[in-house]
Order: C-alpha cells, then sequence, then structure tokens
C-alpha cells in the first residue's frame, strides 16, 4: 500500500527518488516540479472525455470510461516507471493527490516499486513552495542603472561564497525589450515560478540572499506577489558608474547580433524614446555605430529605472560609486559595505 507524504518530505525525497508526474502532457507543460518526468494517465484528449461525462452523465459513467481508455496502456505504464525508477523507488503525484495518481501508483506496486505519494498532490506543492517565499528577512536588492554590470556581479557574489537568485537566468530574459536577444525560449509563467521555488528552498534564510532589482515583469514571466512584495521592501544597494562604462559593456553584449533583431527592439520603445531620437538610433544601428545607439537607448531606460527605485523607501537605498567595472572586485566591496549597513 503506497504511502502518502507531505510536500516537504516529498521534494527531500525528490533528490534522489525519481518524479513521476500523472497528468496529462497539457497540464505538465504549463508547470510541472522541476525535473519530474510525465507518464500521463490520460491525453489531453482523453482526460476532456473523462471529465466531461464526470460532469454531464455521473461519476460511474466517468470511471468506466477512463477504464476503456486506460486499459490498454498498463503494460507501457508500467515499463515506463520500471526504467525510470531507481532501486525500484518512485515518488508519484496528479493534480490534488486523488484517484490518478492513486491508481498509478497500485500498478506501479503491482510490479514490485516502493511507491510514495504526494499528499494534495501538485497543488499542495504550490501553495507550499508559494508560502515560503515569503517567509524571509535577509533578502539584499542589487540595484544600479542598466549595464552596470549587475548579473556579472551577482555570479561574483555567489563565487564568493553568497547566496543568490538570479531571476533572468531562470526566466530567460535580461528584463528589458532587448533581453530576449541571445536567450532560450522563456517557460511558462506557472513553470517559471516552479524553477524560482525549487532554488529558494535550498536557501539558508538565516543569511543574506541577493537579487537583483526587478520590475514584476521579466519578458513574459512575472515575479510572485509572494516574492516581489518582499523585495519592494528590501535593503537596495545601488551601483553607480560612469555612463561611458556601462555603454561600454552593453556594446560588447550586443554588438554580435543582428542589425534587424535590434531593430525591432529599438521599435518597442519608440513611443517613448520619441520619433527623432528612435530613428537617430535605428540609423545608427543600420551605420555600426552602436555607441550611439546604446547611448540614445538608456535615455528611456535610465530614466525608467529613476523612476522606480525613486517609488521605493528611500531609507532602503544606499549607494556605493566604482571607477571601474570589474565584477570580482565590486562583489568584494558590496559584500564588505553591506556589514556596514546591517
Amino acid at each position: 500500500m503506497s504511502n502518502k507524504i507531505q510536500v516537504e518530505e516529498f521534494l527531500e525525497l525528490s533528490e534522489s527518488i525519481p518524479v513521476i508526474d500523472v497528468r496529462s502532457p497539457k497540464e505538465f507543460a504549463q508547470g510541472h516540479i522541476p525535473g519530474a518526468f510525465n507518464i500521463p494517465l490520460f491525453s489531453n484528449e482523453e482526460r476532456a472525455i473523462v471529465g466531461t461525462n464526470y460532469k454531464k452523465i455521473n461519476r460511474e459513467t466517468a470511471i468506466f470510461s477512463g477504464l476503456e481508455i486506460v486499459g490498454p496502456k498498463l503494460v507501457s505504464f508500467a515499463k515506463q516507471a520500471k526504467k525510470i525508477s531507481k532501486n525500484n523507488n518512485l515518488l508519484v503525484h496528479c493534480w490534488r493527490g486523488g484517484m490518478r495518481s492513486s491508481s498509478m501508483a497500485w500498478l506501479f506496486e503491482t510490479i514490485g516499486l516502493e511507491i510514495q505519494l504526494l499528499k494534495g498532490g501538485y497543488k499542495a506543492y504550490r501553495k507550499y513552495f508559494k508560502s515560503k517565499l515569503e517567509d524571509n528577512k535577509n533578502i539584499v536588492i542589487l540595484g544600479g542603472l542598466t549595464g552596470s554590470g549587475k548579473t556579472d556581479v551577482l555570479h561574483e557574489l555567489r563565487n564568493q561564497g553568497e547566496q543568490i537568485i538570479d531571476l533572468e537566468r531562470i526566466a530567460n530574459h535580461k528584463g528589458s525589450v532587448y533581453g530576449a536577444i541571445g536567450q532560450n525560449q522563456q517557460p511558462t509563467n506557472e513553470q517559471f515560478e516552479n524553477n524560482l521555488g525549487h532554488e529558494w528552498l535550498k536557501l539558508d534564510l538565516t543569511k543574506p540572499i541577493w537579487l537583483e532589482d526587478e520590475s514584476k515583469a521579466i519578458g513574459t514571466d512575472r515575479i510572485p506577489d509572494e516574492l516581489y512584495l518582499q523585495m519592494r521592501k528590501a535593503i537596495v544597494i545601488k551601483i553607480e558608474i560612469d555612463k561611458e562604462v556601462r555603454i561600454s559593456r552593453l556594446m560588447k553584449e550586443y554588438t554580435s547580433f543582428d542589425k534587424e533583431i535590434l531593430k525591432n527592439a529599438t521599435l518597442k520603445i519608440a513611443k517613448r524614446l520619441g520619433g527623432l531620437n528612435t530613428q537617430e538610433a535605428l540609423d545608427s544601428i543600420e551605420s555600426g555605430d552602436l555607441r550611439k545607439a546604446v547611448d540614445i537607448s538608456l535615455i528611456y531606460y535610465d530614466k525608467a529605472y529613476s523612476h522606480g527605485i525613486n517609488s521605493r523607501d528611500e531609507s532602503t537605498i544606499k549607494s556605493i560609486a566604482f571607477a571601474e567595472d570589474n565584477p570580482e572586485k565590486t562583489a568584494k566591496e558590496l559584500i564588505k559595505f553591506l556589514e556596514t549597513i546591517r
């Protein structure tokens, strides 16, 4: 008889035991526990049929229609589970920890596997990690105008022993209209939250956690309210660095990309840049004068960032100036600076 366990224990075990998600492919694609395998009890279409029978006829009819669908696939399910299992162990879940996961658990146990079920299913998992995003008092926000090298500094902080969450990496987006250039496809918003939660649960919440200063949306993904509200209240350490240094960094980041891609991205901020600035930026990209194009784009980004940081509580903002673009050195100074203001 399979054992139903709470989310925390389930996730601890998932570090060494494979997770099987038996929901439909559509549900799985929308969002799943990172690292889970999908062995769907029903296809998307089959799930719709069973659901319709349940709603329009009755529970018994839905169960029998489900059995008719599943029967021919049992051997395939069993073989897949056996192949994925580790030392004959598997963790299994569905949406709410109901009939789908229990049915699959029975099948897997029939072939000799040890099964543990997630009590409350995927829904309980989502509720659990979101509650943990609220449970923190040690967030430190790394701020600075566009081109300050915040992401590289963030990674250097990690190299020097600090805890970080790289939201832009999790979202596959750098946060601006140019942010999708050179990146992989963004995850769904639900999967972005799951991937974020997966990393968050590994942190020691008694120690500082560094995150970049982000707006609510990172491309098409949105930071969960549970975390974003904490970020807006946290201490901000703002890197101040000369504009010419920032322009040089941005040129290195984007100079290798196709002109048309850069132009199309620039057009997305045309209204905020104004007609003349937009045309000059486009002409500069076409002629290869990327320095001028970047300089013009920063008219918008510097103004937007200043507006965002000025909407924070002024007492939470601490600035530190740097003369050069040296992420390793900057990270060292930031760690020392944090000790003086906490």
